[in-house]
């Protein structure tokens, strides 16, 4: 495993930094990332942008908006929040494994002295408090594991940059929701900021796979394709928020795997256009099935033939092609 440096706090950039780092490094090598972006809200890939941020917050407060290539929902980034990335070779399953990944995390937060565990679906909590949240992509035979770290976070301003979807609200209830959050700083012992935290970080990352930091250079012609990346792709509103059509057909559905909603738009009884959104992970890109479904009668008996013969679980994790069958005709 090598480490790579990263001190820019554009989130722009630092994603596209990963997603370069991720997809094109030596795949010989292990690598880690450990970086701070400045104000963001970092949504999901599959993710409809618009329904997950408060615009106008987010507007009056200079808060970028950036998509991320991994799954999951949207989260609130600051210099007070610490990103990791671990990058390495895929087992062969395709299986988002969120435990895997993450225990050399947890073992090193808990040489800091804190006392925390993954829990749920994706998160690390302490005393059932989130403070972290992690999310993977499959892309040939690697993985990207990569999380947040609450470090000393403004949580007043998580709250209101994003929005919280009505299912979660009346589920839980506002304050809850809120009461879930939690920064890491209380929790230790010595006085340290972020930096601080991140250089302790990595040295026990190192610490436990016994082995010594070696600090991987990017030459200059990888850190002109990482440019490349960030203004033709990061940078662009096309990426970031995408152009959502009118859709015929609207529905949403919270599993215990994550949310999925679907919009359909059909012509003359056939489905011309269709956009999946959701907080869920699948091994496998949504735009695939999206894409599959055009030209399809909208018509439950030949759509479910069609999706029968599908492995839908590779596009959103434990779920029956019947239940997404329901989602699409319900």
């Amino acid at each position: 495993m090598k480490y790579i440096e990263n001190y820019s706090n554009d989130p722009r950039y630092n994603l596209a930094f990963e997603e370069y780092c991720f997809k094109y490094l030596p795949r010989d090598e292990d690598y880690v990332i450990l970086w701070i972006n400045g104000p963001a809200i970092i949504v999901g890939k599959n993710q409809n942008t618009i329904e997950e941020v408060n615009m106008d917050y987010i507007k009056e407060n200079n808060i970028n908006v950036v998509r991320r290539i991994t799954g999951g929902g949207a989260v609130y980034h600051d210099l007070g929040n610490l990103n990791f990335s671990i990058i390495t070779n895929a087992d062969g399953t395709k299986v988002i494994d969120f435990k895997k990944y993450n225990i050399p995390i947890v073992k090193s937060l808990e040489k800091l002295g804190i006392q925390c565990e993954l829990s749920g679906r994706n998160d690390i909590t302490i005393e059932g408090k989130k403070f972290s949240g992690i999310a993977q992509s499959i892309w040939k035979d690697r993985v990207l594991n990569h999380g947040t770290l609450l470090f000393d976070t403004k949580l007043d301003v998580l709250s209101k940059a994003l929005n919280v979807k009505q299912d979660k609200i009346q589920s839980k209830g506002i304050k809850s929701v809120k009461s879930r959050v939690t920064n890491i700083k209380p929790y230790i012992k010595d006085d340290i900021d972020i930096e601080q935290f991140r250089n302790i970080l990595l040295k026990y990352i190192f610490e436990l796979e016994n082995i010594k930091p070696i600090k991987y250079e990017l030459t200059e012609e990888q850190k002109g394709e990482i440019d490349k990346l960030f203004r033709e792709k990061y940078s662009t509103w096309e990426w970031n928020f995408g152009e959502s059509p009118d859709f015929n057909y609207k529905n949403y559905k919270r599993f215990p795997f994550g949310s999925i909603e679907v919009r359909v738009e059909i012509n003359n009884g056939i489905i011309k256009e269709s956009k999946i959104f959701g907080d869920f992970f699948g091994a496998e890109n949504i735009e695939e099935l999206e894409n599959s479904l055009v030209g399809l009668k909208y018509d439950k008996d030949i759509v479910s033939k069609y999706l029968m013969e599908k492995n839908i679980k590779q596009y959103f994790g434990d779920i029956e092609s019947s239940e997404f069958i329901e989602l699409l005709f319900e």
